[in-house]
């Protein structure tokens, strides 16, 4: 069936001036879609014109015949404010509020994103999951399972893969699994077919104007949804479960206890997805069925038996319980999220650059401490204006032995201190330098030789039998585009060693 809506908007779009903010991971496929579509482009940058990644994204435009006009460096937003423009689309990190955003709307500009432009075009049914933690290893998981029951999926989002270009190749019957951040969402008019919130803690404080603006993002991935529409809540958090009030649609809860599933008294319309005795049950008008045992999921830790409790509320009568349960019993795991990476000497290296909080640390540190693993931590990034509380104890329940290396190696020191609680423990904290990049020839050295230190630090004080683990408790953003950046250079890291 042709996609009435997706052939009106590039008859539409054609020969409109269009403004796009950011030539990033997902503005980059949506140049080339809006170019084949015929729109004329100003693409805006805040990189110089000579950064290597503006280089190497102009000689690829070039060499694919991409015709756009560049906007770079300082004033990069002055077209946006001086012209009139047909659409704009903004990166997700960049607030509607800016002064040019604004000036460019009065002029009548309309003023989306990629993904929300994707959303409204997409004409397959579309799986999307936000949260503070748990994004990714959520969202990979509704996928490998509805792969597995036999649909074509297609897998995007903050995940990494922008889909707006691929739009022209789905069908009705298809797939769609979107990650998707407070970035990406706050503003946002359009809500997907089913919605995962796995849950809700202060993050990206350095971006929100505060915490209630935060989790009101989250809830547009919900909150547009028509009465045929399903949201999966976490039971357990309170400011996920008080989103109850305003789903439009029906309304799924998933904890480890059922207790925290039946807060909003037992409606039978309300699904529930829960674990008892070391088995994962779903519920639904007094009918319970057994998925599983807690011990058929492969990938370690209570949060991950969570995610998987949000992944089958959201497939449920999508796939039959045997495709829920090959995943659990194959699916082992994500990169970057505890992610094995060699033996060395008896000492196991592990890679968890995804860490870019707190809470996330604390959940890595959790699920080692749940098989009994002990070793050295590497930890270090950029703060978000998160809650380290809890941080200190969960990491010496794993290591009495700290790596710090980062811009927020001071905030992790302290609250280690204060929560030691009379244990002993060794820390190494390295100068961390404003300015090294990884991504400029000139300062990546410095970058690289830092953490060859610390991991020549953390070699030298595990012991046989032991682990390392790179757990970053802050983003990668001091000295990496992105935590994938950090974790691939960490494992080449530990590979020459």
């Amino acid at each position: 069936m042709n996609n009435v809506k997706l052939i009106n908007f590039k008859d539409y779009i054609k020969g409109k001036k269009v403004a796009v903010i950011g030539v990033g991971i997902s503005n980059r496929p949506l140049i080339k879609w809006l170019n084949a579509s015929g729109a004329n482009i100003m693409a805006c940058d805040k990189l110089e014109e000579n950064d290597p990644a503006i280089k190497a994204v102009k000689e690829e435009f070039l060499s694919e015949n991409i015709r756009v006009n560049w906007s770079l460096g300082e004033g990069y937003l002055n077209p946006v404010r001086t012209e009139k423009f047909d659409f704009v689309f903004k990166t997700p990190k960049m607030r509607v509020e800016t002064e040019e955003l604004q000036e460019a709307v009065k002029k009548g500009a309309v003023l989306t994103s990629e993904m929300e432009l994707f959303i409204d075009l997409c004409p397959a049914t579309i799986f999307g999951i936000t949260g503070s933690d748990g994004k990714t290893t959520t969202t990979t998981l509704v996928s490998e399972i509805l792969k597995h029951a036999g649909y074509k999926v297609w897998l995007g989002g903050n995940i990494g893969t922008p889909l707006l270009d691929k739009v022209d190749e789905m069908t009705e019957e298809d797939m769609v699994v979107l990650e998707l951040s407070s970035f990406q969402l706050l503003n946002m008019k359009q809500s997907v077919d089913v919605a995962i919130v796995t849950n809700v803690t202060p993050n990206h404080l350095d971006f929100h104007k505060d915490y209630d603006e935060y989790i009101s993002s989250k809830t547009n991935i919900f909150k547009y949804q028509s009465a045929t529409g399903k949201v999966i809540l976490n039971g357990k958090c309170d400011i996920t479960f008080d989103m109850r009030n305003i789903a439009g649609g029906r309304i799924s809860y998933f904890a480890l206890d059922r207790e925290n599933t039946v807060r909003a008294g037992e409606d039978a319309l309300n699904h529930r997805i829960y674990t008892k005795d070391g088995d994962i049950f779903y519920e639904n008008n007094g009918q319970v069925r057994r998925i599983m045992a807690e011990d058929d999921i492969f990938i370690p830790g209570k949060h991950n038996v969570e995610n998987f409790l949000a992944a089958i509320g959201a497939v449920d009568g999508y796939v039959k319980d045997s495709d829920i349960v090959y995943v659990a019993e194959n699916f082992a795991g994500v990169a970057h999220r505890i992610e094995f990476i060699r033996e060395l000497d008896g000492v196991k290296y592990y890679n968890s650059s995804i860490d870019t909080s707190p809470n996330r640390t604390i959940n890595t540190m959790n699920a080692l401490a749940g098989r009994g693993m002990r070793g050295v931590l590497i930890a270090g990034g950029a703060d978000k204006k998160c809650n380290y509380e809890g941080l200190g104890d969960s990491i010496l329940r794993v290591s009495d032995r700290i790596v710090l290396y980062g811009s927020n190696a001071d905030l992790v020191e302290d609250i280690i201190a204060k929560e030691a609680d009379g244990r002993s423990y060794e820390l190494i904290k390295l100068p961390s330098k404003d300015g090294d990049v990884y991504e400029f020839e000139s300062t990546r050295q410095a970058v690289v030789d830092s953490y060859k230190i610390a991991l020549a630090k953390a070699r030298e004080l595990a012991k046989p039998g032991e682990i390392v683990i790179m757990s970053n408790i802050g983003t990668s953003y001091d000295h990496f585009r992105h935590f994938e950046h950090r974790g691939d250079m960490f494992k080449e890291l530990v590979n020459e060693l």
